[in-house]
């Protein structure tokens, strides 16, 4: 008899137990949000940066681990560069050499421009040549009419004025020919600086290589996934890191269209995350889809209409992620509160509330 009644009464306690939890969870659940306040289900998430490999090569080493904690242009690994290191110093050697050839065409210039100046007295004394023997050959012709000179002197200035002339030709030809290799040697010059210029091209694209073989965090974040080892060998592009950008961290949630219609970026959002909810945290609607989502496939009635759902993302202050980074989780899933109307106030339970 007593283990009945014992039995009776742990039932009636059960039930008591399981009618008061039920009645608390539909009174919990079953209260309403304020006018002018929807809300959704969604999730933390943040950027993600790939830290990958510009260029084919080797993974030398990786500085940091997952979990890690980066701050912007801190180096979290490195390329093996011994080939562009290699490469380098045969450019830089190019450069040397083509230098020197910038000199020795610049020498070969100097050297013509004397052979133009020995050129141009040549022509000179050519012409003066002329002058004496066409003169002298002007008297004997004159001399030879008068009867006073012999033929035989005639001739003879006469072919010695010829020459004079054919001297004249020759000279001013190699004068040509020295202006012809002047301008040769000019272009050797510039040839040369060419030359100098693209090895130059070379070395520093050679270094930027050299750089970028040393991967460093573009800004403030967090190593979520460690891709690559040290030995590996990685194309271009190859990841290495993924990195979580802290500074850029939101939810993303769908509302319906009639809610979704009253949302305006900027509009007052407030996170309750489902592993802290004792916490409320402040965001503002920074994205509203105009595009809809889970759209029905024909859309006839305004029951139907309704059904159209439109992402919402509300991003939370970088000044305030910057406050609370250690703590800052990405991937947890929550509840979004949004205010659809300005003068609409946040009941109690739902006022920004976070960690001291």
């Amino acid at each position: 008899m007593d283990k009945t009644r014992n039995r009776f009464l742990w039932a009636v306690i059960a039930v008591v137990a399981f009618g008061g939890g039920y009645a608390a969870w539909h009174w919990l659940s079953a209260s309403p949000l304020p006018p002018g306040i929807a809300s959704a289900n969604g999730r933390i998430e943040a950027t993600e940066i790939d830290i990958a490999a510009k260029t084919p090569g080797r993974l030398k080493e990786v500085m940091v681990d997952e979990g890690d904690f980066v701050t912007a242009g801190q180096v979290l690994a490195r390329m093996d560069t011994e080939v562009l290191e290699a490469q380098l110093r045969e450019a830089q050697a190019h450069v040397r050499r083509a230098t020197i050839a910038i000199d020795t065409a610049r020498s070969q210039v100097v050297q013509r421009r004397a052979e133009k100046q020995a050129a141009v007295a040549v022509i000179a004394q050519r012409n003066a040549e002329l002058d004496a023997a066409q003169k002298r050959f002007v008297r004997s012709e004159q001399l030879a009419k008068s009867g006073s000179g012999s033929i035989e002197n005639l001739d003879n200035d006469r072919a010695r004025y010829e020459g004079a002339k054919a001297a004249v030709s020759a000279a001013e030809a190699q004068a040509a020919a020295v202006d012809s290799a002047i301008g040769a040697a000019q272009a050797q010059v510039i040839d040369a600086e060419a030359a100098v210029d693209a090895t130059k091209a070379t070395v520093d694209r050679i270094k930027a290589d050299i750089a970028d073989g040393t991967l460093v965090a573009p800004r403030d974040g967090r190593v979520q996934y460690r891709v690559a080892q040290p030995g590996e060998v990685l194309g271009a592009g190859g990841k290495v890191l993924n990195v979580v950008d802290l500074s850029d961290v939101y939810m993303t949630f769908f509302l319906s269209t009639d809610a979704a219609g009253r949302v305006a970026i900027g509009s007052e959002v407030h996170l309750v995350i489902d592993a802290i909810p004792q916490y409320v945290v402040p965001a503002r609607a920074t994205f509203v889809a105009d595009v809809a989502q889970f759209t029905p496939k024909t859309v006839e009635t305004a029951e139907e209409r309704q059904k159209l759902m439109f992402r919402i993302k509300a991003r939370i202050a970088p000044d305030l992620l910057r406050k609370y980074v250690r703590q800052v989780k990405t991937g947890l899933p929550g509840t979004a509160y949004v205010r659809l109307d300005a003068g609409a106030k946040w009941p109690p339970q739902l006022e920004a509330r976070l960690p001291q």
